[in-house]
């Protein structure tokens, strides 16, 4: 037979073994007519049933007037005269993009400039734009990129905006939709990573090549400076233009957590720079290098622990080298959260046990000198420096039960002061904060907080929300939630925040400890606080719910399958539940490093023993799930959670499944639907809980 004869057979005959194993395999058509009226039928249900409840119409006021609210901290994003933000609220749904004179930050009435009406241009061009942020030609910074996302996704458009004008420039730079990134080289020249056409993107779906892009000319000439395997995560490029010696550098990822950092040469070659492969490195202050260890890594004789900030001379280590010096090294269950540099300092953000300290890093004979700032404590602080030319900076504070606050400190004294606090959204007076600590099933310590009224009565009946994340070395620090207090707290819940494994809180080991073969780690750290809860009669599990998006959407998956005896109540958001093909769906691909491949058999042999969507069995006593996603996530896909629900209805359970048709990995665009999406979300708790 004529292979071309072959070939649709061979097709259909795999099209027709997918089906057979997969029923649901037509739900990850995201916009198939068949899948959204099942999408628009799923959605009505949903709504019909819980708008109904009285907690809907409270929590939805409440939070969109939260959301709108006029009483914000506007953040010091200065550029030369300026500075700069994005706001929306009532009379600006999609939002407006606007800046204010330098000198008028921090005052009470500020005279702003709109620069882009999102709601306008969305009008105009019949497309529901989500400001996705800008980058700023410097050194007048009049130039400027504007990134839009349609709906909300991660892929965006890119336009080159004239901020004087105040207007798009017809022959400026203008790229198509597209994951990646782009930034300016000089006022002529774009680093771009994008799709470019056929072969051009990795199999996660990201951008495989680097290329210069010079104005007037066409992007498809674009000239090619690096290019990175079909089998790697990404590459991106950026050049900072304000430093005196002007270095391009490439980043170039092989999955999350590997990869390679290069300098672009001015003859179009590049200098790779010989550090552990997942090591982290950038330029700091001129012509010093910053080098974050997630590993160990044995120098020359030396061994620098993992966790460990340390500096360098950047044509030493071109050079090969190895003068390091140690900046941060971590003791026991503590990490780094942040670091900025200032003209002369070092500013890090350390977690100790989970909360904040602030430090600043003087080099002095010949050594890192720490000097701690006495910043407010039991809390969660982050801190950023708005310009690299002084040594004054920015620290934000804020913790369960106090909104965030802006301080302005000086880097030399040691001394700040307040900017701007802002009032509590709910009563604090009865509340108080606890932080536990229960041993997991391998006797590992897994600490939690929990946030609760200073009179609760230890009878198993109080509504219990318990939250978590477990992955990515995402740490979960206390902050300010005015939705859950006023939609939770307020009424009288216990909020429980659990720090298991796969985050980051107490460092990257603290996160190691739960990839791939040990991910069950993961999952029974999470049953272990959620038995504690239980345990110790703050609730029980008629009145234990559970909270979790993306990864955290995959652990709530894997709660209720594995442990249903527990919960009552599961919401489930924009989460992977079908772990045998989360690597072929959207940026999947990107995660396997933190999953492992589920086409390696001895990978999947572990994958498979938890994936949720495979271990789904009738006639379980499973809780009634809520699952929420978007139509325009482009990361984590919908289908698996049309799937899912799917597969569970078809079983015979009952479930509840809301998908917005905007949003991306977000799943809401506007403050309108994030007041609808929390409003759905708590009065499904509280029928649940209560």
């Amino acid at each position: 037979m004529h292979l071309k004869r072959i070939l649709p057979i061979m097709f259909l005959f795999t099209t027709l073994v997918q089906a057979q194993e997969d029923p649901y395999l037509w739900l990850e058509e995201v916009e198939d007519k068949k899948a959204l009226e099942w999408v628009t039928q799923q959605n009505k249900q949903t709504f019909d049933l819980f708008e109904k409840e009285a907690t809907f119409s409270s929590v939805f006021h409440e939070s969109l007037a939260i959301y709108n609210a006029d009483d914000r901290i506007i953040a010091p994003n200065f550029r030369g005269d300026y500075f700069y933000n994005f706001i929306q609220d009532k009379q600006h749904v999609r939002g407006v993009w606007r800046r204010a004179a330098k000198e008028a930050y921090g005052k009470d009435s500020i005279d702003w400039e709109i620069l882009i009406d999102l709601d306008k241009l969305s009008d105009e061009e019949n497309e529901k734009w989500v400001f996705k942020g800008a980058s700023a030609l410097y050194p007048d910074y009049n130039k400027c990129l504007i990134f839009l996302s349609p709906g909300g996704t991660d892929a965006t458009v890119v336009r080159e905006f004239d901020v004087q004008s105040k207007s798009f420039l017809a022959d400026g730079f203008q790229l198509p939709i597209s994951k990646g990134s782009a930034s300016w080289m000089d006022k002529d020249h774009l680093l771009l990573s994008r799709d470019f056409g056929p072969n051009t993107m990795t199999a996660s779906g990201y951008p495989r090549e680097v290329r210069i892009w010079k104005r007037g000319t066409d992007v498809s000439t674009a000239q090619l400076v690096y290019q990175i395997p079909s089998d790697y995560m990404s590459v991106s490029a950026n050049k900072d233009l304000k430093k005196k010696v002007a270095r391009t550098y490439i980043y170039a990822y092989k999955n999350f957590y590997e990869k390679e950092t290069l300098l672009l040469n001015a003859d179009g070659s590049t200098t790779k720079l010989s550090v552990p492969k997942d090591a982290t490195v950038y330029e700091a202050t001129e012509g010093q290098a910053i080098i974050l260890l997630k590993s160990d890594w044995k120098i020359q004789g030396n061994v620098y622990q993992q966790g460990a900030v340390l500096t360098i001379d950047l044509e030493d280590l071109v050079a090969g080298k190895y003068i390091l010096q140690e900046l941060f090294v971590p003791k026991a269950k503590m990490s780094l959260s942040g670091l900025e540099t200032s003209k002369s300092r070092i500013v890090l953000t350390i977690l100790n046990n989970i909360v904040s300290e602030l430090y600043v890093y003087e080099f002095k004979e010949g050594a890192w000198r720490s000097q701690k700032i006495a910043a407010p404590s039991m809390g969660t602080i982050s801190a950023m420096v708005p310009d690299d030319d002084y040594d004054t900076f920015y620290f934000y504070y804020t913790n369960f039960l106090e909104r965030s606050k802006l301080y302005k400190a000086d880097a030399l004294s040691l001394q700040y002061e307040l900017v701007k606090g802002l009032d509590n959204h709910f009563d604090t007076e009865n509340l108080l904060v606890e932080q536990k600590e229960i041993a997991s099933k391998d006797g590992t310590l897994i600490p939690y907080f929990v946030v609760r009224r200073k009179d609760l009565v230890y009878d198993g009946k109080n509504p219990t929300l318990l939250y978590a994340y477990g992955g990515f070395e995402v740490s979960l620090e206390p902050s300010y939630s005015g939705i859950n207090g006023t939609s939770w707290l307020d009424k009288g819940g216990v909020y429980v925040l659990a720090n298991i494994r796969g985050g980051g809180e107490f460092g990257p080991k603290w996160h190691q400890a739960g990839l791939k073969s040990n991910r069950q780690k993961v999952y029974d750290d999470f049953h272990a606080v959620a038995q504690d809860l239980i345990d110790t009669k703050i609730t029980s599990s008629a009145h234990l719910g559970i909270r979790g998006g993306s990864n955290g959407g995959l652990l709530m998956g894997v709660a209720f399958t594995q442990r249903p005896d527990l919960y009552n109540a599961v919401v489930c958001q924009v989460p992977l539940l079908d772990m045998k093909r989360y690597n072929k769906l959207l940026a999947g691909a990107s995660w396997m490093g933190e999953y492992g491949n589920p086409d390696i058999a001895e990978e999947w042999a572990y994958i498979k023993k938890y994936s949720p969507y495979q271990n789904i069995k009738k006639a379980q006593k499973y809780p009634e799930v809520l699952f929420t996603t978007s139509t325009k996530d482009d990361r984590v896909h919908p289908g698996h959670a049309r799937k899912m629900v799917a597969k569970m209805q078809d079983m015979g359970y009952k479930v509840f499944y809301y998908e917005n048709m905007e949003g991306g990995h977000g799943g809401a665009s506007t403050n309108d639907q994030y007041a609808r999406s929390a409003a759905l979300v708590y009065s499904y708790l509280w029928s649940k809980l209560k």
